[in-house]
């Protein structure tokens, strides 16, 4: 499968890329900064320029034909303003999966927040506008029955190492590497598992293979 990742230089993103090569896959990294493709290549992964905060659907569309499907995993950062959280993390995403539709890709899968929904709607605190930023994208991506969508809301994310275990709810407590949710991702787009399904997910005891999808 051919798979653009939005976001393709974050670190959740290089591990996903890396992880689909290893399984024979064409990861295609959407990336904001030129300079960044020379990291992309070492991933075994194929560079696009595209910056998803001054672009529109139909030259992202672009960028995604040929693929089979995408991953959004693009994100503002922690150090970022509020504004760029709704441009990025909020209209990214909206992009993303209206590009898909003009591009004829039909699956798509989105690394979202775990309890984006508890956001404060009257807060200018940039942690509760991230979260309302995931909980808008969520539910636009939700809206779209013309997309194989999943919406994969990880908890706290660390950098310690994958173990492939997992747990998946409505509502689930803890934290999990990048390294698994890059598996889990991997696993979802490639298998088509989880299509119209939104959860959390944390570091727990079940195979990625077994998870209740």
């Amino acid at each position: 499968m051919r798979i653009a990742i939005a976001g393709g230089h974050g670190q959740i993103a290089r591990l996903l890329a890396r992880r689909l090569v290893e399984m024979g896959h064409e990861p295609v990294a959407l990336i904001r900064k030129a300079e960044q493709s020379a990291d992309i290549e070492s991933d075994g992964a194929t560079p696009v320029v595209i910056d998803l905060e001054h672009t529109d659907d139909a030259h992202l569309a672009e960028a995604l034909t040929g693929c089979d499907a995408a991953v959004f995993a693009a994100g503002a950062g922690p150090d970022s303003g509020a504004a760029r959280k709704l441009t990025l993390d909020r209209d990214g995403a909206i992009l993303l999966a209206d590009a898909c539709v003009q591009a004829g890709v039909e699956r798509l899968v989105v690394i979202s927040s775990r309890r984006a929904d508890s956001f404060d709607p009257d807060s200018d605190d940039g942690f509760q506008v991230y979260l309302r930023a995931k909980s808008e994208a969520d539910a636009a991506v939700r809206a779209h029955d013309d997309l194989d969508w999943t919406i994969v809301r990880p908890g706290g994310l660390t950098d310690e190492p994958g173990t492939g275990m997992l747990e998946i709810g409505e509502n689930v407590e803890g934290s999990i590497p990048r390294s698994d949710v890059a598996h889990l991702v991997a696993e979802l787009v490639t298998s088509g598992r989880g299509v119209h399904h939104q959860f959390e997910v944390v570091a727990g005891r079940t195979p990625v293979a077994a998870l209740p999808l």
